[in-house]
């Protein structure tokens, strides 16, 4: 997959302010929008405008990218790094919201099915002081390391959630928890923080902030469901004789397996 560089698209700085960057989407729309553009590539340049544009107006979209595409130039070979949105709280489903299929692979590897649940809620019309509504919930992912999921931990976790400036400048806004990690917690599984989301209207309770459980690579385990899966190395006459050998636990402790007699290599215990 080939990186996209946005900001070059948009002919725009990587500290581009919004206002900056809805201009430049205006401009370079009244030269290439296929209703009055004579240029014999403008549906082709139109979507990749809108798309580069999708990503930077919106501050939750812009913050992923700048996140996942540091240090990448237009057209290289390009694949995201692992986890490499833990720590982001995102409004709603994340910085997603866009039709499938609509833009590039690259767009679609980036947003799509990002987060839970549908499209970002948008607050109705007011009707005047006695309108209230519910705070939206965010998401953020979180990744443990397996002896944190398997006994479970306190854990104070820093979200990054992105967010303009009086300037009209993308800045992220930090803020510190702390979290009970319940024991056996397993990949993919929500922490819910009650009253921890964005704030309500008039009047109304907070969201909830959801945090989508990822578990660390393991040189030793991996997670199978609710199952710890690891390997441990027998000499041949242990195999053949049988033996008492000592498994070092995730948490430092120490578990002692018997191994049959006549026991074949990739024999489950």
């Amino acid at each position: 997959m080939e990186f996209k560089d946005y900001y070059k698209v948009m002919g725009v700085a990587r500290d581009a302010t919004a206002d900056q960057i809805k201009k430049a989407f205006r401009q370079l729309a009244r030269k290439f929008h296929p209703d009055v553009s004579k240029e014999a590539n403008a549906s082709a340049r139109m979507s990749e405008i809108n798309e580069a544009n999708a990503v930077l107006s919106d501050p939750e979209r812009r913050a992923a990218y700048d996140a996942m595409g540091q240090g990448n130039r237009s057209g290289e070979n390009f694949k995201p790094p692992p986890d490499w949105d833990a720590g982001f709280e995102f409004s709603g489903a994340g910085p997603q919201g866009m039709p499938e299929g609509e833009f590039s692979d690259f767009f679609a590897q980036m947003f799509s099915q990002r987060g839970r649940g549908g499209p970002r809620a948008r607050p109705a019309g007011s009707q005047g002081a006695a309108f209230r509504q519910r705070g939206e919930d965010h998401h953020a992912k979180i990744v443990l390391d397996i002896e944190a999921a398997w006994r479970g931990a306190m854990r104070q976790i820093t979200l990054r959630s992105p967010e303009l400036d009086e300037q009209g400048r993308m800045v992220l806004k930090q803020r510190t928890l702390d979290v009970r990690i319940p024991a056996g917690v397993r990949p993919g599984q929500l922490i819910r923080l009650a009253g921890q989301g964005g704030p309500g209207m008039g009047g109304a309770p907070a969201g909830d902030l959801f945090l989508d459980v990822q578990i660390q690579a393991d040189a030793r385990w991996r997670v199978d469901g609710r199952n710890l899966v690891g390997s441990v190395a027998v000499a041949p006459w242990e195999a053949a004789m049988g033996a008492v050998v000592p498994v070092a636990l995730p948490d430092g402790s120490t578990l002692k397996v018997r191994v049959p007699d006549g026991a074949q290599g990739g024999r489950e215990l």
